[in-house]
Order: structure tokens, then sequence, then C-alpha cells
């Protein structure tokens, strides 16, 4: 009863809107047991990080191109609502990162001082996530708006005294740990994503000198790279990632420590994993990506097994280097025609290499391949693949039915032939024997082969005909007649 009155006080008219920031931190301590001036709430500046921090440098809307026209309505809607409601709220991270350099974004995220409970009540379209980070998403249909709150700096000496924070080994295993506008700048990951849109008047705050390396096309971190990198492995592919897709350059205090580091990727999660080669090879800027992880050593951490297939001294190592090549430039050239791509197909030829590698095919061999081989080597290079990088069954199985009609597309004889065109996987198998082919790894004349036999419809092969027999009429049962009434 006492919980249901102290609820009921708090809905009402006049308390529910209320804008006073003494109010507002009043109603947390009353709620949460705790204040934004605990501290608890408000941890230590860490030392990575300049102290004091680094006042914003303001950059008035007539020395920006950002307009509000190039803003979802949906994001202006949630700006609005929160700056009404005497809240801070700013248009934060790749959006205006995208906006500034003329490129449409892919989504658009808020920052706020507002509490994720804040948020949803002023949203009936709000829901609360994460575990690891408390985020409030507001859906607009098939658009979302994510709503983050500023989050503290910490100090990893007293973060284990906390419930909001977890620290382990110098990993952010958990952060609902709130702030202020400036040490949130300090948490971004690189210096170009830590601008601020600030809708009250129009303006952009930079607090880490992003604009400068914006202007001047350079990925750098913000904070000491090692560090940033032990809190969040993550960070090396993301710079990876931003530099392919931007045609950046990654600073080189940012790039010297990641060849070192690659190795704290296997603390990630699998499935984490597995979303982030997603971003990495399936954005449309796969070809240079692929290129950037093999360099740093990351790819090695991601595909060990395909890896040491290239790094092998077998003769067939170029040809494996171009099938994946080829691979990737095909995915990218589908994703900017706007053709759908599917997991399944790049993983089959990221995994292919590691593959052949089991099945002792690193040499030059004319000998079609064994499907007993070939499933066993398929089931065990997924079991070594699966403890790096999660693949859901959705697309394990799509790969591995299409693997195995290797060996049927590489003997087209008989009737067989003619019914393996109506296989379900036979487009994404036939796909991937041309990729073979232009790899020279099978000839082009079975590639062409199998092109004729589409296009022609005559469907025949080396040795002749492949049409059905004519199909044998079904006699038709008599029926017994019944007993006699």
């Amino acid at each position: 009863m006492a919980s249901q009155g102290r609820d009921n006080w708090l809905s009402a008219r006049g308390l529910k809107t209320l804008v006073d920031p003494v109010c507002r931190a009043w109603r947390r301590v009353v709620l949460y047991g705790h204040s934004k001036t605990s501290q608890a709430w408000n941890p230590v500046t860490d030392e990575q990080f300049p102290s004091p921090l680094p006042t914003a440098r303001v950059i008035p809307r007539a020395e920006h191109p950002i307009s509000r026209a190039s803003i979802s309505d949906n994001a202006l809607k949630v700006l609005y609502r929160l700056k009404n409601a005497g809240y801070q709220a700013y248009l934060v991270g790749g959006g205006v990162r995208d906006l500034f350099l003329g490129r449409e974004p892919k989504d658009f995220d808020v920052a706020t001082d507002a509490h994720p409970e804040d948020v949803r009540e002023l949203f009936r379209n709000c829901r609360l996530i994460g575990r690891r980070f408390r985020l409030a998403h507001v859906h607009f249909g098939r658009e979302i708006i994510e709503v983050a709150t500023f989050r503290a700096l910490h100090d990893p000496a007293t973060s284990d005294d906390s419930d909001d924070v977890k620290i382990e080994d110098g990993r952010v295993l958990r952060d609902n740990v709130y702030g202020t506008v400036e040490e949130d700048a300090m948490r971004r990951d690189f210096t170009i994503n830590s601008l601020y849109y600030n809708i009250a008047d129009f303006s952009i705050l930079d607090f880490a000198d992003g604009m400068p390396d914006l202007e001047s096309g350079v990925l750098r971190l913000i904070g000491d790279p090692e560090a940033r990198y032990r809190e969040d492995a993550v960070r090396m592919l993301r710079a990876v990632r931003f530099a392919a897709k931007l045609g950046f350059r990654i600073h080189d205090d940012t790039a010297k420590p990641i060849p070192d580091m690659a190795v704290t990727l296997e603390h990630i999660p699998q499935a984490r994993l597995f979303e982030e080669v997603l971003k990495l090879l399936m954005a449309g800027q796969g070809v240079a990506t692929y290129q950037l992880l093999r360099r740093y050593g990351l790819f090695r951490q991601l595909f060990p097994e395909t890896e040491a297939a290239l790094a092998s001294e077998a003769s067939m190592v170029p040809s494996w280097e171009r099938f994946i090549m080829r691979s990737i430039e095909n995915t990218d050239q589908r994703v900017s025609e706007g053709k759908p791509v599917t997991p399944a197909f790049l993983f089959a030829a990221l995994l292919w290499p590691a593959i052949m590698q089991r099945m002792d095919r690193g040499d030059e061999i004319t000998e079609p391949l064994e499907p007993e081989l070939l499933q066993e080597a398929v089931s065990d290079a997924l079991v070594v693949q699966l403890q790096r990088v999660a693949l859901p069954k959705r697309f394990s199985i799509p790969l591995r039915e299409m693997l195995l009609l290797q060996p049927r597309l590489e003997r087209p004889k008989g009737k067989r032939a003619k019914r393996l065109l109506g296989h379900p996987r036979f487009r994404a198998a036939y796909d991937f024997l041309l990729l073979r082919a232009e790899a020279g790894e099978v000839s082009d004349s079975l590639a062409k082969l199998w092109t004729d036999m589409q296009a022609s419809g005559e469907n025949r092969t080396a040795e002749g005909s492949m049409e059905d027999p004519p199909q044998r009429r079904r006699r038709r049962r008599r029926r017994r007649p019944g007993p006699e009434a």
C-alpha cells in the first residue's frame, strides 16, 4: 500500500511535468535511492582523461552545414520534447558526423541528462533495453530513435562498490553511472563521434577536437588507446570499419596498439562478434575493410583457421586469396545495387580455404571433391569457427547445404544433373562455383556448362540427353466389391 501511495503521489499532475532540476534530483532519491550528486552516481574522473575536463568549442549554426531539414522528423520530435520538458537534448554520434560530411545517416541517436525512466515517462512508445548499458528506444513504426543518458567517467578502484558499474581486467561489463555532457563526450570512442548538435540553438559542441579530425580525414581515439581498447576490444573493429567506410586514415597513436591487442577480442561474446562481422563485411566497403583487418591482425581473431590457411605455404594460397577477394567484391556490388546479401554465402567463402586445408587440398589437385571428406571438413571447420564467431542456424544450415552441392556440380552427368537445377540451394551453389572458376580452382568449361544448361534449356551433358524417361501411367486399383446387402 505504501508503494502504491508513493506511485500515485509521484504521478500527480503537478509533479509529473516538473522541470526544476532540484525537484527532479529529489524525485530520483525517492524512487531509486541515489542522486546524480552522490559519489556512487558520479564517480571520479579516470586518470586517462584530462582533468579538468575540456570546455566545448561551440560552433554556431552559421559556421556548420547541418540543417534540421536533414534530420529525421521523429528524431526532432524526441529532441524537442526532451528540451521542452527541461532536459538537455543533443543529436550525437554518427548522425552528426555523417550530416557534416554530406552523407545520409543510417540512424539518429540522442544524448540527454534525462534518465531512462524519465524518457519513458515522456514517450508512451518507449522501451527500456540493455543490461550492460541502459538505453531508451523510442519507436516510430520501423524507425527507432535511441536515447542514451550522459554517462560518467569512472574509477576502476571504486567501481566494485557500485551495482551500477562493473569492471573486470579493465573491461567494462556493466556501466549505468550517469554524469554530465562533458563526461559523456570523453566516454565516446573517436573524436569524430564526439560532436553534439544542440537542439536549443542549433550549434555543435566539440569537446575533443573532433571537427579538425573530421575535416582532415583522421580517425583518432579519445584518451589512452590501450586503455580504451582494454575497456572494449570491439573498438579496434570499429576503427577499421570507420576508416574503410569514410576513407579516413587511422591516426598512428590509435593504430599502433592494435596488432598486439587484437588477441583481446577473444573476450568478446561470439554473438556480438557475429553482428560486428556483418557490419564490417556486408555494408558495401568489404574489400577495404578486409584488407585493413588482415593488415592489423584482426582477421586472425575472427577467422583463425582461414588466416592459418592463407598464411601457409600451400600452392593454392593465391587462388584462395583471389576467391575471397572476388566473394567480397561480389557482396559489395550487390549491396551497392540494392540486392539482397546473406551471411551464409559470405561465411562459406571465408571458410572455404580452411575447409580445403582440412581436406589436404592445398596443392594443385584435379580430382573432384569427395562428398564424404567435404562433409566432415565442413562440420569440423564450423565447430572451430563457432567458438570464435557465432553463426545462427538459419545461416549455418544453408551454408552447409550450398557447400555440399559442390561435388555434385563437379560431376554434371546423367539425369541427376537436371534434377539438381531444381534444388533450393542450386542458385547459391552455382554462384559459389562461378567464383571458384574465377579464382582458378575449377575449370571455366565446367562453369560455362552449368551456365548454358540454365540458359539454353537443352539440359545436355557430355553423355547426352538428360531428359527424364517418360513416366509410366499409374494403374488404378480396382475397388473390391463390398459385401452384398
